[in-house]
């Protein structure tokens, strides 16, 4: 029997339990309207639909005061929540990229779509009704070999840390932050042999942890370029066989300041991360494959690439449409630019870029693959307190966040990634590093402080070992 829906709150108002289902971990999802609905005006996703529904009615001249049916998903816009109308000045198209987006059809069958942001301060009534295309296993590159069969992706939600060296201070303060991993950078120079790595690896097996090596080449040397990647990809393999648990397949692909200019594009770095996964599963099954972690950046504008790189989210959406997700057991992600709560989606001084908030950064890399879980290989917080010393100019957007939202904002990172089910492993950056120069505040980052101190330790503990 149809069901029509009125807009009354007796008639209308989206569940509770829907409003459980949108806001839990997992996929986003499609919701429709069920059978005698709970009055929750209260509800934000029933706040969100009236404020669609009410702009679609007055800019469409539409009656749905009674509607057939509705849809919703959680969406991030490539373009801003414009880009699904027609502007004629760019200067009006507004800085929001994350909210709601609804379907509606009304009782005479018309479809009308439109987007809400989460503060329902933004609001755009779509030209055309369009479908997000869902492709669970792109036919991606015909030139890329078959995976070999093995994945790591299995087990819960895991905590580990970037070292600079593992001194019984530092071993002591991972233990205490409840921390069961550690992460090395390592870089790959033609002609090295993989044991290079044996030391990292036996020095972390000795200190009781898993280790994830963040393994890269040399820009300039990639030269002929399908001969490189079979070389790194035998050099992966060796150090996988010794024992490696996890392994990064190079770091942030999508800027020149790490793949050579005019040759950045995620199909390239897929063929990369092809045989660099089947290198590493021949050898040693047990290992994590974890893809290259972008730089998060909206740097490159409208267009998404240009010939110094290309903005995270277009370059992991060019991995999917290559077929990369055959090749990764673990997404890889970067989140180092948070001055705000992880679990907060607005406030952000700065405006509301994607890449500012936890959730949509996550939601970013999580979206494209299909659902293969997400690693933060390098997630942190910055602050300058303990240092005397203002951060540089291009990191004084940091300034005034405290060491103690620092260590509050890590376990409550933590604890949302663990509750989502979207995230297999977090790499704080970092967990010693004492550095603090006019380039590189990196020591600003660091859970110890220069008093000799961890409050992170000590608030990722008590979220760790609960």
């Amino acid at each position: 029997m149809r069901q029509l829906f009125p807009k009354s709150l007796a008639g209308l108002m989206i569940s509770a339990l829907l409003a459980v289902v949108l806001l839990s971990a997992g996929a986003p999802r499609v919701g429709l309207a069920q059978d005698a609905p709970t009055p929750t005006p209260s509800d934000p996703l029933w706040r969100a639909f009236s404020a669609v529904r009410d702009a679609i009615e007055e800019e469409k001249s539409a009656d749905l005061g009674i509607v057939r049916s509705y849809e919703w998903e959680q969406s991030e816009w490539q373009g801003g929540i414009d880009a699904c109308r027609t502007i004629e000045n760019p200067a009006d198209y507004r800085d929001v990229y994350w909210g709601w987006t609804f379907t509606i059809t009304s009782l005479t069958g018309e479809v009308f779509q439109g987007r809400v942001s989460f503060d329902l301060k933004a609001v755009a009534v779509c030209d055309e009704v369009t479908t997000a295309a869902v492709v669970p296993a792109p036919a991606g590159d015909p030139n890329l070999p078959p995976p070999v069969a093995g994945s790591a992706a299995v087990g819960g939600f895991e905590l580990g840390g970037h070292v600079l060296d593992l001194s019984a201070n530092t071993v002591s303060l991972m233990n205490r932050a409840g921390m069961t991993w550690v992460k090395k950078q390592l870089e790959y120079k033609l002609g090295d042999d993989p044991s290079k790595a044996s030391g990292l690896i036996s020095s972390a097996k000795a200190s009781g942890f898993k280790i994830l090596l963040g393994i890269k080449g040399d820009k300039t040397q990639i030269g002929d370029f399908q001969n490189y990647i079979n070389t790194f990809a035998q050099f992966l393999g060796g150090v996988a066989a010794l024992g490696a648990d996890a392994i990064e397949v190079w770091n942030e692909p999508n800027i020149d300041r790490e793949w050579p200019l005019g040759q950045i594009n995620g199909g390239s770095y897929t063929q990369m991360l092809a045989a660099a996964f089947n290198g590493i599963k021949s050898r040693n099954p047990a290992t994590l494959v974890i893809s290259a972690a972008p730089a998060p950046t909206g740097f490159f504008g409208a267009a998404g690439c240009t010939q110094n790189g290309c903005n995270d989210d277009v370059f992991m959406d060019q991995m999917a449409q290559a077929g990369a997700a055959q090749y990764l057991d673990c997404v890889g992600l970067h989140y180092n630019e948070g001055i705000i709560a992880p679990s907060a989606t607005t406030g952000d001084p700065r405006g509301s870029y994607p890449t500012y908030f936890f959730g949509s950064m996550l939601q970013r890399g999580y979206g494209p693959f299909g659902g293969k879980p997400v690693c933060f290989t390098e997630l942190g917080y910055l602050s300058p307190q303990g240092f005397g010393t203002p951060l540089p100019a291009n990191f004084a957007w940091a300034q005034n966040t405290t060491v103690a939202q620092h260590a509050a904002w890590l376990a409550e990172a933590a604890t949302i990634a663990a509750q989502s089910g979207k995230v297999r492993l977090i790499i704080v950056w970092n967990v010693d590093f004492p550095f603090y120069t006019a380039d590189d505040p990196m020591g600003g980052y660091a859970m110890f402080r220069p008093d000799g101190t961890c409050p992170a330790c000590d608030t990722l503990g008590a979220v760790m070992k609960k």
